[in-house]
């Protein structure tokens, strides 16, 4: 029998995201997994708007909104006064985009990941900072147009390893995850759900008004960027236990995939040739690891 998620919404319609936005699918799908005992930390971002305009709302569950750099600390702090008062058994979560993550809330990430704070921590990865106008972040991947890097000027350095950054921390669990695929980041968020200390999930989450794409190609794009191992699909366990959990037969270029968005409609084939390149060399990289850690079972305590 074939794997459905549940149906109960802790989403409803009337929400304010752009037609074809993987933010809100990310959510959608958490939350399902989560349940209704949960709350939600979410600093400026997307999601701060999505959400609805105060008194409205278009989850039901509670929200606590705060500052752009605070999200991983207000969520351990929401923690920790609900332990104070005898409740244990509510998920808080921070919910955060790319720029919130890899930039402005790294630090205090990273403190709360030092602490292993018993908070689970998501990052929506759309790649740039959407909300305030598509501004490059250091999740934005080489060669990509945005407003702070004009098709002249485009970003040269690559995306920031923000996965190898958590495992440095030593935390309990780290995934990657695309709404591409529903029922693997179903799995992972119903696994974080169980865990304790700092869990760190992080979803790729197109963005059609950012990326210069269709809408309808949303999911497409969700699925095509894991086939192309730009974005694999993997586990890590206290910083050292890796598994692959979408192995991929045959890796698919990467062309196909940068086609379909016109941030990237300027890039030459020697460009193109170049990013192909470091694709392989991070995949590789990772197989690497997850050998490794095959290996390391196989040793006899």
């Amino acid at each position: 029998m074939a794997f459905s998620l549940p149906e109960e919404e802790l989403m409803n319609s009337g929400h304010l995201a752009c037609q074809g936005c993987g933010a809100a699918l990310a959510m959608r799908y958490v939350l399902k997994a989560l349940g209704q005992k949960v709350v939600l930390c979410i600093p400026a971002c997307c999601w701060s708007i999505i959400d609805g305009q105060f008194p409205y709302s278009s989850l039901d569950v509670p929200i606590f909104h705060c500052a752009f750099e605070t999200a991983a600390v207000s969520a351990s702090g929401v923690k920790a006064g609900l332990e104070m008062v005898g409740d244990t058994e509510t998920t808080v979560v921070a919910w955060a985009g790319d720029g919130g993550t890899f930039d402005i809330g790294l630090q205090a990430l990273s403190a709360v990941a030092e602490r292993n704070d018993n908070i689970l921590y998501v990052c929506y990865d759309n790649e740039a900072y959407m909300n305030t106008g598509i501004q490059r972040s250091s999740a934005t991947p080489y060669g990509a147009w945005t407003t702070t890097t004009p098709v002249k000027h485009f970003k040269e350095r690559p995306k920031k390893d923000i996965d190898a950054i958590m495992a440095a921390h030593r935390i309990p669990y780290i995934a990657t995850a695309s709404i591409g695929y529903p029922e693997d980041l179903f799995r992972k968020a119903k696994k974080a759900k169980e865990i304790e200390g700092t869990r760190f999930l992080h979803i790729y989450a197109p963005c059609p008004t950012g990326w210069k794409s269709r809408p309808e190609d949303t999911i497409k794009l969700a699925r095509m960027v894991v086939q192309n191992a730009t974005f694999p699909i993997y586990e890590i366990e206290w910083g050292e236990k890796y598994t692959l959990n979408i192995k991929l037969k045959e890796k698919k270029s990467i062309s196909d995939y940068l086609k379909i968005q016109g941030r990237f409609r300027h890039l030459t084939k020697k460009e193109i040739a170049s990013m192909q390149e470091e694709v392989d060399r991070k995949w590789e990289r990772l197989l690497s690891l997850v050998n490794s850690s095959r290996e390391k079972d196989q040793i006899p305590s």
